[in-house]
């Protein structure tokens, strides 16, 4: 039988008229089913009118909006898309659940539905982006403002885990952000956590610093989300401003203009390269479920190529292996 998947049709901007053209675009690519979960009648206004297998509706009433509370929205929204669809993973009919949804409330309804994996202090979002090596996971990017070194600890064992089974990384490289390559850099937690990976099993590589995250030293970067958030929406703006700057600058001069025609398709190749769609989404490591959260601004293809991405996290096994790869936790 197919790995079947949950899937938040009501989440993001573009909901539900892209999320399902992704849906339906994975089942053609992958071997999967997917269920959309929300409001049946919006749902089906974007559906063909036959060849419908591998698609499932599950209806709910409500939705979560990107600006409510997450904590008391959950609460008072039993019925909506993103808390049904975990529901779904609760009771073992899904494998997974995604949503381009309201990230807090996405975080807060895995807490109150699946719980935490055994010794997991907090679960974090992991975000993976492109490098010059490849591609490296900065983790936490927006789940824990405030952090113990535990907390880091855990981060980094789960960025390893699954960095080692979705893309096959073995013994991924583990960098702890900070302002310093020295060991002694950084603030009391960072000092803290730099001691438990140094004398953890990890293939702990030191510290890293901004500058090292783009030429790919690292796999797995480790920091709070209120510094991951910010490198993140950095890296984005960046995207966006370096091309509009290169696009200003090639129509400025007439030769610039020419030169820039014959270029055309190796920008395109690097475009794509930078581009968030390409890559799914980020997981939430450290609840007992595979949860993927992609970005609100999303189109069909980050869709389903998180649906891609959700699949082979389930066929990895990653929730057992991070509960594995925990093991019994370790204080400074």
């Amino acid at each position: 039988m197919p790995l079947r998947i949950a899937l938040d049709a009501m989440g993001g901007d573009n909901a539900p008229q892209e999320v399902v053209k992704g849906a339906l675009d994975a089942i053609k690519e992958f071997e999967l089913e997917v269920v959309l979960v929300g409001q049946e009648e919006r749902i089906r206004e974007f559906l063909p009118k036959n060849d419908l297998r591998g698609l499932h509706i599950h209806n709910a009433r409500d939705i979560i909006a990107m600006d409510e509370a997450p904590a008391k929205a959950v609460r008072a929204k039993k019925d909506s898309s993103l808390v049904a669809g975990l529901g779904l993973v609760k009771k073992g009919s899904c494998q997974a659940f995604l949503s381009a949804g309201n990230t807090g409330a996405i975080m807060a309804a895995a807490l109150f539905v699946l719980g935490r994996i055994p010794g997991v202090e907090r679960p974090a979002i992991g975000g993976v982006f492109p490098t010059l090596q490849g591609r490296c996971m900065i983790i936490d990017v927006g789940a824990n403002v405030d952090c113990k070194p535990l907390h880091l600890s855990q981060f980094a064992h789960m960025g390893s885990v699954y960095m080692d089974k979705v893309f096959g990384l073995e013994k991924p490289r583990i960098g702890l952000l900070s302002n310093g390559e020295e060991e002694g850099k950084g603030n009391s937690v960072t000092i803290q956590t730099y001691r438990l990976l140094k004398n953890s099993s990890l293939n702990f590589i030191g510290n890293v610093e901004g500058k090292d995250i783009l030429p790919g030293i690292a796999d797995v970067i480790v920091t709070d989300g209120f510094i991951g958030n910010i490198v993140v929406k950095l890296g984005e703006g960046l995207n966006e401003t370096l091309f509009s700057l290169m696009r200003k600058v090639m129509t400025s001069k007439l030769h610039f203009g020419i030169a820039a025609m014959v270029l055309e398709p190796a920008f395109q190749q690097v475009a794509r390269y930078l581009d968030y769609t390409e890559h799914g989404g980020a997981p939430l490591l450290g609840v007992q479920g595979v949860v993927i959260i992609t970005h609100g601004r999303c189109n069909a293809k980050a869709i389903k190529n998180a649906l891609g991405l959700a699949r082979n996290a389930v066929e990895q096994g990653i929730i057992g292996a991070i509960a594995t790869g925990l093991g019994p936790p370790k204080q400074v």
